[in-house]
């Protein structure tokens, strides 16, 4: 069966996952996608059925094999031929992600240019982490970064291309092939980075797309051909997985989302931090991880930041995905909407009070007000679930100390924000904020420069920088002439 794209010239096998016809080096620019008012495209992707999974494992191991034994120069000028691919097809890329998840076209945009930036710092820094590393013991021992093998990925919708790169180039260029299981809703953007690794030259089934039901992605985690797993999803997802791949003694990566605290103390920067919130908390329609959820206000200041954050909130532009000028577009799946009206509908029940927003909006599309809801406290829906969508809480702490007791009060520790006019005083705070990564005046994001990942349930773990690579090799110790000593007489 194959489907023909609406964005490029090509036809994708969608049983086998590959690509068909055209030989054409990067992919068309097709038509303007329909955008807002039918986002999460409804073309159906037939998933693969059982024998086709063990073709596509083996194809697996097969790429892994050839992949693992390339030199370090040839993973670098690899990436290279990624980065440059990213950046010949970023606008259709960004337009398969517009139609299929509704990301709005300009944030797609950037979000392709990140893919093809984190190649080039790879290609640039990655050897260095493969190199063998010395040991007390001296020359005689070193310890060598050796490949595990395939590793399944099983990836979320909302990044449909940094989520997959952030994970695919560190594991790849450690010699590792890899395995997506992407998000039902997001299959074509699955494909297009599957076709971007083959053109850019890499093994086939180094990189493979598996479109498969959670039983098989089960099956698959038992397969001996997949040496570790790495998955980004709901807690209770990822434990489902994590419990499986334990029972197969299997490494994990957990990435589980976030209720990240946004602290502001008196004497900080207002007008930036209220920026700060605005686009930590709104990009990608909210549908981030990794994001501003929960805005902490020490009390002085509390009135005059609520004041500004809504009207900056009041000027944000949503409408059609696919113009530029549009910065919050529809939420991904209906269903979604659903599931976070009824977590502001219970919000407002136990006590908060609706401060802007807090309704679907009415039309075609699955279109969320942005929300800002005030007089949150602990315990209220809102403040102790992820919100993944365009609402955000406003909480007040009487001083510094109540504001990071409330920061902690999450079962999530993936990232914070800390804003405050003093500088030293903060780099003696953060170690008091149980996250990831602590960001001080600024609001949290991923770059390729340093790990991400979280604490608590917000899962275990690194990605980027040197973790990514190392996370899944085999840290080889390798000791010549150890002394053996002579026999007990």
């Amino acid at each position: 069966m194959s489907f023909p794209s609406p964005f490029c010239s090509l036809q994708f096998d969608l049983v086998n996952g590959i690509e068909r016809g055209s030989d054409r080096r990067s992919l068309s620019k097709g038509p303007r996608p329909r955008g807002a008012l039918q986002t999460a495209a409804k073309r159906h992707i037939p998933t693969q059925p059982h024998v086709c999974r063990h073709a596509h494992l083996e194809r697996a191991q097969k790429g892994f094999l050839a992949w693992s034994q390339s030199e370090v120069s040839e993973r670098s000028a690899l990436m290279l031929r990624v980065a440059s691919g990213l950046r010949m097809d970023k606008d259709a890329l960004a337009r398969i992600a517009c139609e299929e998840m509704g990301k709005p076209i300009t944030q797609a945009r950037a979000e392709v240019e990140k893919c093809a930036v984190l190649c080039e710092w790879y290609a640039e820094h990655g050897g260095a982490f493969l190199e063998r590393q010395p040991t007390e013991v001296g020359s005689d021992a070193y310890i060598s970064y050796l490949p595990l093998g395939p590793v399944l990925a099983v990836m979320p919708w909302n990044f449909p291309y940094w989520q997959i790169m952030r994970g695919t180039v560190p594991i790849l260029f450690g010699g590792n092939a890899y395995v997506l299981k992407h998000a039902p809703n997001v299959m074509g953007c699955a494909y297009a980075l599957e076709q971007i690794w083959r053109r850019a030259g890499l093994p086939s089934g180094a990189f493979s797309v598996v479109n498969v039901t959670a039983d098989l992605v089960s099956v698959a985690i038992a397969d001996s051909r997949i040496a570790a797993v790495a998955v980004t999803a709901s807690g209770r997802a990822g434990a489902a997985i994590a419990a499986q791949a334990g029972a197969n003694l299997k490494k994990t990566v957990l990435e589980l989302g976030g209720s990240d605290p946004f602290v502001v103390l008196a004497g900080a920067d207002i007008d930036k931090a209220v920026v700060a919130a605005v686009l930590g908390r709104f990009q990608n329609t909210g549908q981030v991880c990794i994001a501003t959820k929960r805005i902490i206000l020490e009390a002085p200041i509390a009135e005059e930041f609520t004041i500004k954050y809504l009207a900056a909130v009041k000027s944000l532009r949503v409408g059609d995905p696919a113009d530029e000028n549009t910065f919050i577009g529809p939420m991904a799946r209906h269903d979604l909407r659903d599931e976070l009206d009824n977590l502001v509908r219970a919000t407002v029940s136990e006590g908060a009070k609706v401060l802007l927003g807090g309704h679907a909006l009415e039309g075609a599309g699955n279109f969320y007000a942005p929300t800002v809801l005030g007089g949150v406290q602990p315990g209220m829906t809102a403040f102790k679930k992820e919100t993944f969508g365009p609402v955000v809480t406003l909480t007040t702490a009487h001083d510094c100390t109540h504001a990071l007791e409330l920061a902690n009060d999450s079962d999530y520790g993936l990232s914070a924000s800390l804003w405050t006019g003093d500088k030293e005083a903060a780099k003696r705070l953060v170690s008091q904020i149980q996250a990831g990564s602590v960001f001080i005046n600024g609001f949290p994001a991923s770059d390729p420069r340093v790990p991400i990942g979280g604490v608590k349930k917000s899962g275990y773990g690194r990605e980027l920088s040197y973790f990514g690579v190392h996370e899944f090799m085999n840290a080889q110790v390798v000791w010549i002439d150890r002394p053996v000593g002579e026999l007990p007489m």
